[in-house]
């Protein structure tokens, strides 16, 4: 057995990386997320695989809570409000009353399956929906990563719905858990027979409005608390505005937590208002942060691989694979379409396309590690339950959402966006790029100047194949070139 000691860290740490992304390489060809990859290279590294030990739930946990900081943040970060506007009601609702309707309908299935005498398989009925309720929420990182990964374009604001609803859905399933964990300690107290149910009900509605308007209040106004900030802060040394982001990030979780909101969705609204906003040195911001987000995805999902034991999982696979194929065939297509009644102009192929893409990942694993940490009876359960639940969701949706689109005919041309590897700041005026065709110069010619673009816009590159051309007034346009073009904020308004 290998233990993670102070000496041997980075050895060990360094050589999991490597291989596992390795494996995610070889893993891609047939179409596997790299994510599930990952998990999976941590279970072969594992004890029951080369046998590096690893068995701190509470280290897990703090890696998990810190990872989905980076994970939220980044995702809001990269979040359009043009985009979401649209579909800002449906995808919050999906992410409260779907995550609710899910707990519900699980919890209830569990507890049925749980009395199946044939099953070796028994929980408490509090236990069956807390069980429920680390399951109940989309993951963020599964969900992002899968969607941009796969470089698909999605009809019917699908894709900024399916984001909003997994960015912020994860408050929702935390405060589930939390409530959840707190009734089954109560009850499994003595003298929990005079406990007052009507009180308790009480209680756990204040921490869930409590959690959600602190989060939100706190997530306000840290976001334009940092807006006004960074506008005004001088800094030489520009990575240093990605790490002071980075803190600002972790305070505003620490801070919400401490006030008894949630933090989760406090750095998802801030990440949100942010990247909604001017900032210096936006490229290279957004750069190191989708390292960072790799780089906590990775280890995460990784210590999580290394936790399982699979020999006591598949104690209770059979359960597990009920409970998996209930969730992706009734529990989660019902919790949608009872959310989404309310909003008519979503197709119905939309919304079995929002059913297929529930998936589970990292989180429902860190949600699930709670129970553990607080010694809840049947909690071992739990996590293994989840963990086989989340190597389904992966393997059968994870794999196949690119198909299941195109099936229910959801695909749109994907759009081909050059990179100029170009950064102005953004008082400079706005970019945007121009691509030559054929038609366009059989209709206003091939030079700059029959272009006819509007006085104060700009030219100020060609990319044309991987060459780089400096524009001049006797350059002849080819079809197939890209202009990159600069305008100020005004000319850019009197366009729209």
């Amino acid at each position: 057995m290998i233990f993670f000691t102070s000496g041997n860290l980075l050895l060990v740490g360094s050589i999991l990386i490597f291989c596992s992304i390795l494996i995610t390489k070889a893993g891609g060809r047939f179409g596997l997320p790299a994510l599930l990859l990952f998990l999976v290279a941590g279970m072969l590294f594992g004890c029951d695989g080369l046998g590096i030990q690893f068995d701190n739930m509470g280290q897990a946990q703090f890696v998990g809570m810190v990872a989905l900081c980076v994970i939220l943040f980044t995702g809001g970060l990269e979040t359009s409000l043009d985009d979401i506007k649209p579909v800002m009601g449906p995808g919050l609702t999906l992410s409260t009353v779907g995550v609710l309707l899910t707990t519900l309908l699980t919890g209830a299935f569990i507890f049925l399956l749980s009395e199946w005498p044939l099953l070796s398989f028994e929980l408490p009925l509090v236990t069956c929906f807390l069980l429920a309720a680390t399951m109940s929420s989309t993951d963020s990182a599964s969900v992002f990563n899968l969607l941009r990964s796969k470089n698909i374009n999605l009809k019917n604001n699908l894709q900024p719905m399916l984001e909003l609803e997994s960015g912020s859905n994860d408050p929702m399933a935390y405060i589930l858990t939390i409530v959840l964990i707190q009734l089954s300690l109560t009850l499994g107290e003595p003298g929990a027979a005079g406990t007052d149910f009507a009180l308790l009900f009480v209680d756990s509605l204040k921490i869930l409005v409590q959690q959600f308007a602190a989060g939100a209040m706190i997530g306000v106004c840290a976001g334009y608390a940092t807006v006004w900030f960074m506008k005004r802060v001088n800094i030489d040394n520009i990575p240093l505005y990605s790490i002071m982001l980075l803190s600002i990030v972790f305070f505003t979780f620490a801070f919400s937590d401490l006030l008894d909101g949630n933090g989760y969705l406090a750095v998802y609204i801030v990440g949100i208002i942010v990247g909604n906003n001017k900032m210096k040195s936006r490229k290279q911001v957004y750069a190191f942060f989708d390292g960072m987000t790799w780089i906590v995805q990775i280890c995460m999902f990784l210590l999580l691989g290394l936790l399982v034991n699979p020999s006591e999982m598949w104690k209770t696979a059979v359960a597990a694979l009920f409970i998996g194929i209930f969730m992706m065939l009734v529990a989660r297509p019902l919790s949608v379409f009872v959310s989404l009644l309310p909003f008519k102009n979503i197709t119905m192929p939309s919304k079995f396309f929002i059913s297929w893409v529930g998936l589970r990942g990292a989180v429902p694993i860190i949600f699930a590690i709670y129970p553990v940490v607080e010694h809840v009876p049947g909690s071992n359960d739990i996590f293994n339950v989840v963990f086989f639940i989340t190597l389904l969701s992966l393997v059968l949706q994870g794999s196949t959402i690119v198909a299941s689109a195109k099936k229910l005919s959801l695909l749109l041309p994907v759009k081909k966006e050059v990179n100029f590897n170009v950064d102005f700041p953004e008082e400079a005026g706005e970019q945007s790029e121009i691509r030559i065709t054929e038609e366009l110069i059989a209709e206003k010619g091939n030079t700059l100047k029959s272009l006819g673009l509007p006085q104060g816009v700009l030219v100020v590159m060609i990319k044309r194949g991987e060459k780089y051309i400096v524009p001049t007034g006797t350059v002849e346009l080819l079809p197939g070139d890209n202009l990159l073009t600069i305008a100020s904020s005004e000319v850019e308004e009197s366009l729209k």
